[in-house]
């Protein structure tokens, strides 16, 4: 196959099942790391139209830390439809709320390109508050996100 481009074809893809434990994990650092997965940019066999990416599950996602001040300081904007209607609420409203998943989730799909493959693959994304998921029948590898930077884990 000298001289050839490989692209990969449904048949060829293979999913597998990785575990990310966010406790203490910067969020972008993490992010960046779980949209390359996403896509499958870390396999030989990445195809850039193809969804040939790993299905991530992250759980504790209420324990991830922002560096510097932007727990208090970054704010999350959206708008509700109406004249006027832009409404912002800050990291720490969203990290000490009902939902602290959102932080990872916008986080992981600004870094997705937009598009109907960048929907599906951001569907592979399964964000958990606390330590339990459903998902123990896929049996997940675990991904040591701490392990590969140090600048990946903060105190907080």
């Amino acid at each position: 196959m000298y001289g050839r481009t490989y692209s990969a074809k449904a048949s060829d893809i293979e999913k597998k099942w990785i575990l990310i434990d966010a406790t203490g994990l910067v969020v972008g650092r993490l992010a960046s790391l779980i949209a390359m997965r996403l896509r499958g940019k870390h396999k030989a066999t990445f195809t850039p139209h193809m969804d040939d990416g790993d299905n991530v599950i992250v759980i504790n996602c209420e324990k991830v830390v922002f560096t510097g001040r932007k727990r208090e300081d970054k704010v999350y904007y959206h708008y509700t439809g109406f004249q006027g209607g832009i409404k912002e609420r800050t990291a720490r409203f969203h990290l000490d709320g009902k939902f602290p998943e959102r932080i990872v989730e916008k986080a992981v799909e600004r870094m997705l390109p937009r598009g109907p493959l960048g929907r599906k693959q951001l569907g592979n994304l399964r964000v958990y508050k606390g330590p339990a998921h459903p998902h123990e029948a896929q049996t997940p590898e675990t991904l040591d996100v701490g392990a590969m930077n140090r600048k990946n884990v903060r105190i907080a």
